[in-house]
């Protein structure tokens, strides 16, 4: 095995980038001034498009290019099978949300996700340097036009199953999702998100060890020790996601900041009750109450949620809040996101002994 910071800069060197750290791409919480910050110190910028329609893909993507001149990836799902509706199931979950905001129409359910095949066009047309995958592998045509145009694939796994399939589809590099990490779990089979949940220690070697891929590591990491370990562990790069979202560029709710910063480990929950996809958020009062009740599936969950959602952001209510936290959401730090980054490699070159 190479050393981990000659694993780091043959990555650094190949993607341009100065040091291994990777912003994460959070849907809905990746402005281009978070991923600008991160690429001009270095590291790699990120959107996360599931919910952005054609056009706003092409305005992120112009964005970040007339303020940084660092790489950048953008992320999309590859969508999931058309949902099982149940209208009964459905009118008892609307039932239930109006306790914890506006009362939810029956048409609020219709509403559906953007275009992916628009979505991967438009994608092509920004032509970032990487487009990652997340929840699935893309259909092998579009993975040929990525690699025509030079763009690389990333594809984000969460076992070591997964990951062997990955680099058997061509994906270029494997980020590995641990269990620790805030957000929507990146599993294939969403049916099996709780029952297969690996921790990022034991998911990064393994995956190491069962692919010739570089392996970038991300879930529960936010301070140079975690830097550190998964380097150790055999990634190439580390990737981060709550550890930024309470830097000033985040642009984040404050009360969801504030929260993050006395948020536990055993603070955050995997609940189904924002999307119908599992998702690691922080422990509130309504994920305790959703606990009780079966989700509708991905997308009609996350489209009755939607008002309250809404209600609880203009409110700065926590307890309602769609609050995406890792377990490390205590680690996050609120200064500049340059800073971090700098910080954050500089800390783990200490100790890795360099």
């Amino acid at each position: 095995m190479s050393s981990p910071l000659n694993r780091a800069e043959a990555f650094c060197q190949r993607f341009g980038l100065r040091v291994p750290i990777l912003l994460a791409p959070m849907a809905g919480a990746c402005p281009p001034a978070l991923s600008a910050a991160v690429a001009n110190a270095g590291g790699l910028g990120a959107c996360g498009a599931l919910l952005m329609q054609p056009a706003a893909i092409a305005a992120w993507a112009a964005d970040i290019r007339s303020t940084s001149n660092g790489p950048f990836q953008v992320n999309l799902w590859t969508p999931d099978p058309a949902p099982h509706r149940d209208a009964a199931h459905e009118a008892a979950l609307r039932d239930f949300l109006a306790q914890w905001g506006p009362d939810v129409p029956p048409a609020a359910a219709e509403a559906t996700p953007p275009d992916f095949a628009a979505q991967c066009e438009a994608i092509l047309e920004a032509a970032p340097p990487i487009v990652s995958s997340i929840m699935g592998l893309y259909p092998p045509d579009f993975v040929r036009r990525l690699k025509a145009k030079g763009i690389s694939w990333w594809a984000n796994i969460s076992t070591v199953a997964e990951a062997r399939a990955a680099e058997e589809a061509g994906a270029d590099v494997i980020v590995a999702q641990g269990m620790e990490a805030g957000g929507h779990r990146g599993c294939f089979d969403a049916a099996k998100a709780e029952s297969s949940m690996v921790g990022l220690f034991a998911l990064v070697p393994a995956v190491a060890d069962a692919v010739s891929l570089p392996v970038v590591a991300t879930g529960g990491i936010a301070d140079a020790r975690g830097v550190a370990a998964a380097l150790t562990l055999g990634a190439s790069a580390a990737q981060i996601g709550t550890g930024f979202l309470r830097t000033p560029e985040a642009r984040l709710a404050p009360a969801w900041a504030d929260a993050l910063a006395r948020t536990p480990p055993e603070g955050t929950a995997v609940t189904r009750a924002f999307s119908g996809r599992t998702g690691r958020s922080i422990a509130t009062a309504y994920t305790r109450a959703a606990a009780a009740i079966v989700p509708a599936p991905y997308p009609v969950q996350r489209a009755l949620t939607q008002a309250m959602r809404d209600a609880a952001g203009k409110a700065g209510d926590i307890e309602r809040m769609q609050a995406w936290a890792g377990q490390s959401a205590m680690l996050a730090r609120a200064e500049p996101a340059g800073d971090l980054v700098r910080a954050l490699w500089q800390g783990a070159l200490t100790l890795l002994g360099s």
